[in-house]
């Protein structure tokens, strides 16, 4: 195990300086798809019958407890649905814009981190190429010293040129097919937000229209008794 350690690091110590921006690159960028994967959750997105129960709750005129439940559940959906609780009452139009205003937000959370993935993997392949840009400058100045010279350097700039190539490649790769697969996940949840957010919409236009008739009825019965 340790010599398998030990001869990897020699391998990636002979593609020279630029190995530590192409290394530092891999790191950072496994360290955000595992934070985006962990908050791509569903749970974390979308809790399973989290809307079921406030439809229910709304059903019952229970407001308050839909407040209070969806104020300890912290997730986007939750977040979209407190907001246009708290806009409960008021015109559709208005809890429409609070809907979409707090759906951009999470849209924004969502994405968060993600593009960077996009530029790490644009960048690799470039420091790569720099790596062998400079070990090829190497091995020519090797030749221009005196002839073919030690081949034991000569050999060495080539390496340094070959292998930051293969390690640019190597983190721009996978880095791509994360980020891709995280934007489309992304885009998987933002649509399904956008279903919730308009099934919300009707469920309190629903319930606003409801509440209206409440309030005309006693209208209605005392024009009828003093018609009597």
């Amino acid at each position: 195990m340790f010599g398998s350690i030990s001869q990897t690091f020699e391998y990636l110590s002979k593609g020279g300086i630029v190995m530590i921006p192409i290394i530092s690159c891999s790191l950072f960028a496994l360290a955000i798809f595992i934070e985006r994967l962990w908050s791509m959750k569903k749970e974390n997105v979308l809790p399973a019958d989290l809307f079921a129960t406030v439809e229910r709750l709304l059903k019952e005129n229970k407001v308050g407890e839909a407040l209070y439940m969806c104020g300890r559940n912290d997730s986007c959906l939750s977040r979209i649905i407190l907001t246009a609780l708290k806009s409960h009452g008021r015109r559709t139009s208005d809890i429409k814009e609070a809907i979409e205003e707090a759906g951009r937000r999470e849209v924004t959370l969502l994405d968060k981190h993600t593009g960077i993935l996009g530029t790490i993997a644009n960048i690799s392949p470039l420091l790569g190429l720099l790596g062998t840009v400079s070990g090829m400058i190497k091995a020519f100045n090797v030749i221009a010293a005196g002839g073919v010279g030690d081949p034991a350097v000569l050999a060495g700039g080539i390496s340094e040129a070959l292998i930051t190539t293969a390690s640019g490649l190597t983190v721009a790769i996978p880095t791509f097919v994360a980020y891709k697969f995280l934007t489309s996940r992304a885009d998987q949840l933002v649509i399904d937000m956008e279903e919730y957010s308009l099934n919300l919409v009707d469920l309190l236009k629903t319930e606003e229209e409801v509440n209206k008739k409440k309030k005309k009825k006693p209208a209605k019965t005392a024009e009828t008794s003093s018609d009597l």
